[in-house]
């Protein structure tokens, strides 16, 4: 009888988590780079301060945007957990078969 391997490669679906798993790994990646655009913006600015409420403007500016990023990693979070839960749960609902019946 010849051995076939079995795994999440060879079904869809595990092929389809994987996908989501790439996808979710990417996104995360994106907000991190942008986490740290933000924070180099913000020390770019504070260094071209010449006053106090240059400072102050810098800082609110950055408060702001951060604000939208928490924002944002809520929504990416909830819309991943959720893709993750769906695709979980297809990866579950199919059983792994060889496709090979033996006797």
């Amino acid at each position: 009888m010849p051995s076939e391997k079995i795994g999440l490669e060879s079904n869809p679906t595990g092929s389809e988590f994987f996908n989501a798993l790439r996808e979710m790994n990417s996104d995360w990646l994106a907000r991190a780079r942008a986490e740290v655009e933000l924070g180099l913006k913000l020390s770019k600015n504070l260094s071209s301060a010449h006053s106090v409420p240059d400072a102050i403007t810098a800082y609110q500016e950055w408060l702001s945007e951060e604000m939208s990023a928490r924002t944002e990693d809520a929504r990416l979070l909830m819309s991943n957990g959720q893709k993750f839960m769906d695709t979980s749960s297809r990866l579950l609902a199919n059983p792994w078969t060889s496709g090979s019946t033996s006797t």
